[in-house]
């Protein structure tokens, strides 16, 4: 248990990259099988990820800070490698219909429950407005598979940065093939920090614990 608090209070948000620093093809390997079993709503899964490590990629990405959020430009090539964790904005039946058929696939659900595994659907329909979008629900999912990534780069010693201060309609636009119709909300900057990056200086600040939590 220590290790876990441990892990948690020397993550922080990474303000300067070491661009020299690579992160391991097998701690990617690890980092994105986390982020593969993370929780979703009714095991929903309503989400893509796009991980950008190539030049040509980073390039592209750079082209998406042409009108905003240009401070967080510097990320881009100082980082290892940047994943675009984006949701479905028109979770389907059809989408769902890929999870169970998973399932059977698994062993998790028996062939002839088929029909009958798709009550759990219901859940996506109550998310779901009069012009089929579902946005508000399957985002909030993403974020679950987000927290699972930060907490597993702790857990691996790699440093991380959240970035919701990106262009999300020009990375629909760049990644449109890549992102097949998913939108992308928020980005996740990997990578070492540089030794002068002063945020790693600073000591942790949370509320305190009666400030948040209430033990009935």
């Amino acid at each position: 248990m220590d290790l876990i608090i441990k892990d948690l209070t020397q993550r922080y948000t990474t303000k300067r990259y070491d661009a020299s620093k690579r992160v391991s093809a097998e701690d990617l390997g690890v980092l994105l099988e986390a982020i593969r079993l993370s929780p979703s709503s009714i095991n929903a899964q309503p989400w893509r990820f796009i991980v950008i490590e190539s030049d040509e990629a980073k390039q592209r990405f750079n082209k998406t800070f042409a009108q905003k959020f240009q401070f967080n430009q510097k990320h881009v090539f100082e980082g290892s490698h940047i994943i675009l964790f984006a949701h479905n904005p028109a979770y389907t039946r059809e989408d769902y219909a890929r999870v169970v058929d998973q399932g059977i696939e698994d062993g998790r659900t028996q062939p002839e429950e088929r029909e009958a595994a798709f009550a759990g659907f219901v859940f996506a329909e109550m998310n779901t407005n009069e012009q089929g979008d579902t946005s508000t629900w399957t985002r909030a999912q993403t974020y679950l598979a987000f927290g699972n990534a930060l907490h597993t780069l702790a857990r691996l010693n790699i440093d991380s940065t959240a970035l919701e201060g990106i262009d999300s309609e020009l990375i629909s636009e760049e990644f449109s093939e890549e992102l097949q119709g998913h939108v992308c909300s928020v980005a996740l900057v990997i990578g070492y920090r540089r030794l002068d990056d002063y945020n790693a200086l600073l000591p942790k600040s949370r509320l305190k614990p009666e400030d948040m939590i209430v033990k009935l």
